[in-house]
């Protein structure tokens, strides 16, 4: 069973940060692309970042490139994104997934999300 749980987010005031993770079970991290994803009330989901298969190879989004960070722990079998310099607008529920490779279009294995709230 291919399984992935995201935990981390929590309240945070504009300029802030946050750590999130994203578990796995039934497969190893190094072994597929896994993607962290946003989607805020009233919007498509976003991509927001991803790690590549073996290589380490890292991608961002716009809105997320300068300010967050995605990386893999293979003896913990977790990815992490670290989220600095938040802002509002990164107000959402942060997903991951898992892909071939991150310019996959098929993604699954969707986490249950992980709620990020940034207000003053």
């Amino acid at each position: 069973q291919v399984q992935l749980v995201e935990s981390g987010g929590g309240l945070v005031q504009p300029g802030g940060s946050l750590r999130l993770s994203c578990e796995a079970s039934g497969f190893t991290v190094d072994d597929y692309a896994i993607g962290w994803f946003r989607q805020a009330p009233g919007k498509e989901r976003e991509g927001v970042s991803c790690i590549n298969i073996r290589d380490g190879s890292v991608y961002y989004g716009d809105s997320a490139k300068g300010r967050f960070t995605i990386s893999r722990d293979s003896a913990k079998n977790t990815v992490y994104l670290q989220m600095d310099s938040l802002e509002p607008e990164d107000t959402a529920v942060y997903y991951c997934a898992t892909d071939t490779h991150c310019s996959g279009y098929k993604w699954n294995s969707w986490g249950q999300g992980t709620q990020v709230t940034v207000s003053s």
